[in-house]
């Protein structure tokens, strides 16, 4: 798909917006904190995806929390797309299942780690190279996928505060929500809603914390995202993850975040570059880590 481009000097595009099947939550963005933990390892090969991430991090104590993922490779490996959902039950749903035969290299990934039914899950959205050579991007599935060659892995999160699988009526998805332990500190975990700008929503609970300076990782889904050199892509379904995130005070003082993604769209097009603030609103849900460094 053709990012549409909007002449300098226009300025913005509004936010778009994607009708939800159900009742929009009325907390707009959730959030749990604990203290920080921080964690580098090796993927194992021969291991599943889910479980050479989520071993070492829960034998660590970590509840939630978000990883990057670099290098490696693996086989089998499988994905999916962003897709239009036509089932009338969801507004956004997911491609067939796309299985490429050999060795996928891994160019870059960003996991959420938390639990579904009580054991370890994740939730990977990333890009990589297929045995063909095509650079593609979407989202893993991390039980289906095996490690052949190691994989990087850095983690930030906590023991105090947990991601948990729950249903979220409004988008008719069992999705991560935030979870307190009981904690609070330096390592949020942050789920916005959808139709809420990703910026504002941020930024919100950034203030919300008397946060200052933070970095902002994570992964999630907007309606055409709008990049800040005008490039627009028009689709209304996206698999994204932030490859460089950060809040710091803007001229007024207050909280002003910086986010660069990359993005898949319906077409299997990757999408990359920092985001236009003030123009991309979350499809179906943005699940983020604020590292607090003030």
């Amino acid at each position: 798909m053709i990012a549409a481009t909007r002449a300098a000097g226009e300025g913005p595009f509004p936010p778009s917006h994607l009708a939800q099947p159900g009742p929009a939550r009325p907390e707009r963005h959730l959030a749990a904190a604990g203290r920080p933990l921080h964690a580098r390892f090796g993927l194992e090969p021969g291991r599943t995806l889910l479980d050479a991430v989520t071993g070492p991090l829960a034998a660590q104590g970590m509840r939630g929390g978000v990883v990057h993922l670099h290098g490696g490779s693996f086989d089998p490996f499988a994905y999916v797309m962003p897709a239009l959902s036509s089932d009338g039950v969801h507004a956004a749903w997911y491609s067939e299942t796309y299985r490429p035969a050999g060795e996928t290299r891994l160019e870059a990934a960003t996991a959420t780690f938390g639990e579904r039914d009580g054991a370890p899950f994740l939730h990977v959205h990333g890009v990589w190279v297929e045995p063909d050579g095509r650079r593609r991007g979407g989202h893993l599935l991390p039980a289906e996928v095996v490690v052949r060659a190691p994989c990087e892995a850095e983690a930030w999160g906590t023991a105090e505060a947990a991601w948990r699988v729950e249903p979220d009526a409004e988008t008719n998805f069992p999705l991560f929500t935030p979870a307190s332990l009981g904690g609070d500190g330096g390592s949020v975990l942050l789920k916005v809603q959808p139709n809420e700008e990703l910026f504002a929503a941020v930024e919100a609970a950034c203030a919300g914390r008397s946060i200052r300076v933070a970095r902002l990782r994570g992964l999630g889904s907007l309606v055409r995202p709008v990049f800040a050199d005008g490039r627009m892509v028009p689709t209304e379904a996206s698999e994204l993850f932030i490859r460089d995130g950060s809040v710091g005070p803007g001229e007024d003082g207050r909280p002003r975040a910086a986010i660069d993604i990359a993005v898949v769209d319906v077409d299997g097009a990757i999408h990359e570059g920092p985001l236009q603030r003030g123009s991309n609103a979350v499809c179906i849900t943005c699940e983020l880590h604020l590292e607090v460094v003030e």
